[in-house]
C-alpha cells in the first residue's frame, strides 16, 4: 500500500480536528481518516511539535519576501520545508490547501519535491489573476504543470485551471466536497426556534446584504454564525439578529437544526458558494436559499424551487423573494434537498473519489 503525505494549513482549529479522534470537524482532515482506513500509510506536516528550526524559518522567510517582491505569491513555506524529508519519504504528497500547495509546487518545479504532488485548489484563479509580469506567469505555469493532479472543489475553477495551463496541463479533476450523512441527518429533538440562519467564515459570505434584510423584516429572528475577523467586518446588527463567533461545529449543527431557512447569501467569486454549510444544511433536509456563484452553478445538481433556491449574488430584492417564499412554503424543498446530497454528495463519495486520484497519482503508467 502506498505511503501518503497530507500537507495541511496550520490553523487551530485543524489541530483540533488530528487531536479528537471522533468528533465532526474531522471532515477539516479532507479524508485523512478514511485514505489511512483503506491500508494506506498516512502522515501530515503537522505532526511535527515545536516551531519550525530557525534555519527554515529564515529561509521561508527570504523566499516569501523574494516572491512578494517581484509580485508572485508564496505561502507557509516554513511548515512545507520543515516537513520536506517526511514528504519525500512518501508514494504521493497531497496539498489541501493553496497555502500549502503553492510552496509545494514551486518547490517541486526546484526538484526538491519528488513524489507525484496531488493539488487542492481553492481560489487558485484569483490568486494567478493577479501576477504581474509575463516571466512570473511562465513561471507559475511551468510549476503548475508539474503537478500529478489539481483538483477543484468547483466545476468552473477546474475549466478555468484546464485553460489557463493549456496546451501541457496536467489532469485537473473536479471533485465535488461532500458531507456525512448520517452525522448531519433530519431530527424532530431540535425545535425550530428561529427563522433564518446563515453561517460561514469565508470572507466571501454576504453578511451586509442578510442584515438589510433583517431591517427590513422585523418580525423575523435571524441569527449569524461567523469567524471572528469577519464578524468585526459586519459591524452593527439589527436588534432580530443574533450574533455568535467560532463555535464548535456541534454548535453549528444545532443551529441548522433549528433554523426554518437556511440563508447562505455570497459575493460573486470563482470558488467560494457556501459549500461545506449548503450540503450540511441540505443533508438535514433543511430548504436553503443560496447566491448563485460559479462555484456551485454547475456540479453540485442544485435546481432553483427543486432542493433549493439560487439567487444571482448581491441582488437583495431577489434574495428577499426568495426567503419569504421559501419560509412561507418549505417542506418539499427540504426533503428533495436530503435525497439529492443522499445520492450524489456524502463523505463516502467523497473520499472513494479522493482515493482513485491518489492511487492514480502514485500508481506506475501501464506501459
Amino acid at each position: 500500500m502506498p505511503a501518503v503525505f497530507f500537507v495541511f494549513r496550520d490553523a487551530p482549529e485543524r489541530r483540533a480536528a488530528l487531536r479528537a479522534q471522533e468528533a465532526l470537524d474531522r471532515y477539516r482532515l479532507f479524508g485523512l481518516d478514511e485514505i489511512r482506513a483503506r491500508g494506506a500509510h498516512v502522515h501530515h506536516n503537522l505532526e511535527r511539535a515545536g516551531s519550525p528550526a530557525l534555519w527554515t524559518r529564515v529561509t521561508a522567510r527570504v523566499v516569501g519576501q523574494m516572491l512578494r517582491l517581484v509580485g508572485g505569491y508564496g505561502g507557509d513555506f516554513a511548515s512545507v520545508l520543515a516537513s520536506l524529508r517526511a514528504a519525500n519519504a512518501a508514494d504521493v504528497v497531497f496539498a489541501t490547501t493553496d497555502t500549502v500547495g503553492i510552496p509545494l509546487i514551486l518547490l517541486k518545479r526546484a526538484g526538491l519535491l519528488r513524489p507525484p504532488l496531488v493539488y487542492a485548489a481553492i481560489g487558485l484563479p484569483e490568486r494567478l489573476e493577479q501576477l504581474r509580469s509575463r516571466p512570473l506567469r511562465r513561471l507559475y505555469k511551468s510549476a503548475f504543470r508539474r503537478a500529478s493532479t489539481i483538483v477543484a472543489y468547483a466545476e468552473s475553477e477546474a475549466d478555468w485551471l484546464r485553460t489557463w495551463l493549456a496546451p501541457r496541463a496536467p489532469r485537473v479533476r473536479f471533485l465535488p466536497f461532500g458531507v456525512d450523512v448520517d452525522a448531519f441527518a433530519p431530527g424532530s429533538a431540535h425545535v425550530e426556534d428561529v427563522d433564518v440562519v446563515s453561517i460561514g467564515a469565508d470572507p466571501r459570505r454576504d453578511f451586509e446584504l442578510l442584515g438589510v434584510l433583517a431591517e427590513r423584516h422585523p418580525e423575523l429572528r435571524f441569527a449569524i454564525i461567523a469567524a471572528s475577523d469577519r464578524a468585526r467586518s459586519i459591524g452593527g446588527v439589527p436588534a432580530n439578529v443574533s450574533l455568535e463567533t467560532d463555535v464548535p461545529l456541534e454548535r453549528v449543527r444545532e443551529r441548522l437544526a433549528g433554523a426554518r431557512v437556511v440563508a447562505l447569501p455570497v459575493q460573486h467569486n470563482s470558488y467560494s458558494g457556501a459549500t461545506t454549510v449548503l450540503l450540511q444544511a441540505m443533508a438535514m433536509a433543511k430548504p436553503v436559499v443560496v447566491s448563485r456563484t460559479d462555484a456551485i452553478a454547475r456540479g453540485y445538481g442544485l435546481e432553483d424551487g427543486m432542493n433549493c433556491r439560487l439567487v444571482e449574488p448581491g441582488d437583495a430584492d431577489a434574495f428577499e423573494r426568495a426567503l419569504l417564499e421559501t419560509l412561507a412554503n418549505s417542506h418539499t424543498l427540504g426533503s428533495r434537498a436530503r435525497k439529492t446530497v443522499e445520492r450524489d454528495f456524502s463523505w463516502a463519495r467523497y473520499t472513494e473519489a479522493l482515493w482513485e486520484i491518489l492511487s492514480a497519482a502514485w500508481a506506475p503508467e501501464p506501459s
